[in-house]
């Protein structure tokens, strides 16, 4: 009988933002990673919208947001008439996970989910997910969760706190990645699950803080690559088929649509004084958008102004198409959480959330790091606002403040969407800006595309033959 540690088992690493245009000289070990005579290079043709948490429920369970559900990170819930954001529970995400197929032909078959979202509560075995804590004074407290519970005190003792400010906002950066990937090699050294799926975003800050075509991202690509070096070297000498994997490509953009604001020029955004600032009341609104890069879900109160809001929409400069809701079944988001319509830029565009004309007005956490509480996503929290004056001095004043107990806002995002130079979302025009799936694939020649639903079935057909042959040796 093979050890535990040497039985074959599976590791996807999700190598967030990676396509072909990557792979070159500043990433010589995944290069000759994909090279090797032993495995193939598919470029994965996404799904709408190409975002995280749609991506991978696609890929887990091989089917199209329509049917798993996750019409993206964000949708509006029309029962409570509120938007819902980044959500954790597995609970929304329909349809068989693949470590469950497995466990139907390998009982006792066991899995990691190691920072892939939509992380708690699902049958995987351990699992490990950011987790901050949220205290009735108003502090904030960047920690993780685990399961099992216990595991949190377990791996913070090993490694030390995961850097969180690391994992988003103005310092996202390689450390995020860096933990991440020890992580996965302390689950793997404690646990020998037979799947491991590993989170690895750090690609995913500079290309939207930058571009794709600036120069500085090339640190970035020579980042990664050690990076993933180190761990699937790890994983390779315990006996581990590593797979690298890509949700998305993010091409170069240049035009922010503000959506929400044609709306509110129509008069169909509502919005509430709250202590002289504007914050929107979506079950006012005639109709609103819950942005998500170069997706929007359109939610309409008001029937009879549906026309007029997709003409309003379709006139919008960058938008490339509009999709009412008997059309949604055709691009694969026909689900009760997607708008009534479905907007999508073009590749060089994105939609922002902002609904207010005056800044003096925002909501007092459009200027924070806030990504549950905005109706939509926000990527200028990658930065902080350059209109600031000693940026790191009035940091270090915030937290002082914080630290001596005294309420304080952490108000350095700036308002200008124009600073964003990276997204995603759209199906990008070029096949070179796709993701990407990297392993060993017999039944794959590595110079083919395929569908983001195909994934799935690649996936389970090595890991099952991977589980099986171990199972019978």
């Amino acid at each position: 009988m093979e050890s535990k540690k040497t039985m074959p088992r599976i590791a996807i690493i999700n190598v967030v933002g990676l396509c072909q245009r990557i792979l070159g000289p500043e990433t010589p070990f995944l290069s000759r990673f994909a090279r090797d005579k032993n495995r193939s290079i598919s470029k994965i043709r996404p799904l709408l919208p190409a975002v995280t948490s749609t991506m991978q429920a696609t890929f887990l369970t091989g089917k199209p947001p329509g049917e798993h559900g996750i019409v993206a990170n964000y949708w509006y819930d029309r029962e409570f008439a509120e938007h819902r954001g980044w959500k954790q529970s597995n609970y929304l995400v329909s349809g068989k996970k693949i470590w469950e197929r497995i466990r139907e032909e390998n009982p006792g078959y066991t899995c990691a989910k190691v920072f892939w979202w939509n992380n708690m509560y699902s049958s995987a075995d351990y699992s490990i997910t950011p987790r901050p804590i949220y205290c009735a004074d108003g502090k904030k407290v960047f920690d993780v969760q685990t399961w099992p519970m216990n595991l949190r005190d377990d791996i913070k003792q090993d490694l030390g706190n995961f850097p969180f400010p690391a994992f988003w906002g103005p310092a996202a950066g390689l450390p995020s990645s860096e933990w991440i990937a020890k992580a996965a090699m302390w689950f793997e050294e404690k646990f020998s699950p037979g799947m491991n799926l590993v989170y690895l975003p750090h690609l995913d800050y500079n290309l939207q803080r930058f571009g794709p075509s600036d120069t500085r991202v090339e640190e970035d690509f020579r980042q990664i690559d050690q990076v993933v070096e180190e761990l699937v070297t790890y994983l390779e000498s315990r006996g581990v088929t590593p797979v690298i994997l890509s949700e998305y490509g993010i091409t170069p953009v240049h035009r922010p649509v503000h959506i929400n604001r044609a709306f509110r020029e129509k008069g169909w955004i509502s919005c509430r004084d709250e202590l002289g600032r504007e914050q929107i009341d979506p079950g006012n609104c005639k109709a609103l958008a819950i942005s998500d890069h170069q997706l929007a879900h359109i939610y309409i109160n008001d029937q009879s102004i549906e026309e007029e809001v997709k003409n309003t929409v379709s006139a919008l400069e960058g938008v490339a198409s509009v999709h009412l809701r008997p059309e949604l079944a055709g691009i694969g988001i026909d689900h009760e959480r997607a708008g009534d319509l479905v907007a999508v830029t073009d590749e060089h565009s994105w939609f922002t959330y902002y609904y207010w004309n005056d800044d003096e007005k925002a909501p007092d956490f459009a200027r924070c790091v806030d990504i549950h509480r905005k109706p939509g996503y926000d990527p200028a929290e990658l930065f902080i606002d350059p209109a600031i004056c000693c940026p790191k001095l009035k940091i270090a004043g915030k937290l002082l403040k914080k630290k001596l107990g005294f309420r304080m806002l952490m108000d350095l995002i700036p308002l200008d969407a124009d600073l964003v130079k990276g997204s995603h979302g759209c199906i990008p025009e070029s096949e070179d800006d796709f993701p990407l799936l990297i392993g060993n694939f017999a039944e794959l020649r590595g110079d083919e595309t395929i569908d983001a639903t195909q994934v799935y079935d690649h996936l389970l057909a090595l890991a099952l033959a991977l589980a099986l042959g171990s199972s019978t040796s």
